[in-house]
């Protein structure tokens, strides 16, 4: 055990990342002494299995975190999260939270573990998890920091429909059967859709906002240069994110591999093979492939990751920002 059993709450506790987060609870062997779980009226009632027992999910309302929770993992949104986020903290929770809301806050650490685990101790009472494409892009992007220096990033993005949750999933079934979608602007099948999030007044997307933002703020650059354009796909589940890096050293292919390797959480795949969302749905790992320096400048390098959205891209970062936090009992 790496730390005492906690009392554990969710909150979203029905949507398609809260049940993955009840999942990698039980994969990771977290240690639990009591779980709870909260989703709107219309899940109250509903319940799922966790350890063997059956768990009956709760309405979320104001009065849900007074029994006291050591940690309590949010993903319901942003408008559920700036409402009970703060109440959960008075009780002195703590807060991993998915949704955008609390990320930009100056006063919450956002965290990938493999990247900036020292930021968790900074907290005020909540942690925020990124964006799901930021997750996978950082965990490449740190060696390549850490070794030559970025100066700028492009990123461009292929997501898959569970980044939408179960009305994503749902457009790409119903546009397999014909029919017109509900949740999308346009049709996902044999498609792709170039805005994810809505518009801002620059008609750059919120999505592609995030992605800046998010960066700068886990590899503590905020002058960086960042672009990223960011496009849905009629993919089940995984992200593919095609990133540009732009560095103030020259490029040594070898040593980029090799601490690429070195990172347990990462599978490096070397040409002529290459990363695929099938090949990591399901897992944690992020995959790296298609790597190519440029020979005309030196110090540029390109390469995909492909990552499990709905698990390395949200819920299992948030188990582990927590298991990080509290392996800290034992030091």
């Amino acid at each position: 055990m790496m730390f005492k059993p906690k009392k554990v709450a969710i909150v979203g506790a029905s949507g398609l990342v809260g049940q993955q987060f009840i999942k990698i609870l039980e994969e990771f062997s977290f240690p639990i002494e009591k779980l709870s779980l909260f989703a709107s009226a219309k899940s109250a009632g509903k319940s799922v299995l966790f350890q063997g027992n059956e768990v009956f999910i709760q309405e979320c309302t104001e009065t849900s975190f007074e029994e006291g929770f050591d940690v309590v993992l949010f993903s319901a949104g942003g408008d559920v999260s700036r409402k009970f986020a703060p109440i959960a903290c008075k009780t002195n929770a703590l807060v991993i939270d998915n949704s955008s809301a609390w990320r930009m806050d100056e006063l919450v650490p956002l965290v990938v573990p493999e990247c900036n685990p020292q930021d968790i101790f900074f907290h005020q009472g909540i942690i925020a998890n990124p964006n799901c494409s930021t997750i996978q892009a950082v965990v490449a992007l740190q060696a390549v920091e850490d070794l030559f220096d970025i100066t700028r990033i492009s990123y461009s993005t292929y997501q898959a429909v569970s980044g939408s949750g179960y009305k994503g999933i749902n457009d790409l079934h119903r546009g397999e059967e014909g029919a017109e979608p509900l949740f999308y602007p346009h049709p996902i099948i044999h498609n792709v859709i170039p805005q994810i999030d809505r518009f801002l007044d620059t008609f750059e997307t919120y999505e592609e906002l995030k992605m800046r933002q998010e960066t700068k703020k886990i590899l503590h650059k905020p002058q960086l240069i960042i672009h990223s354009t960011c496009i849905r796909v009629p993919v089940l589940n995984s992200h593919t994110v095609v990133v540009h890096a732009q560095c103030k050293n020259v490029i040594d292919q070898e040593q980029l591999i090799q601490a690429w390797k070195n990172n347990p959480a990462i599978e490096y795949i070397a040409a002529p093979d290459y990363p695929t969302p099938l090949r990591a749905s399901g897992q944690d790992k992020v995959l790296i492939g298609r790597l190519v320096c440029d020979k005309d400048d030196p110090t540029f390098v390109s390469f995909i990751t492909v990552a499990d959205n709905i698990r390395k891209g949200a819920a299992t970062n948030a188990v582990q920002i927590a298991m990080t936090y509290f392996k800290e009992e034992l030091q």
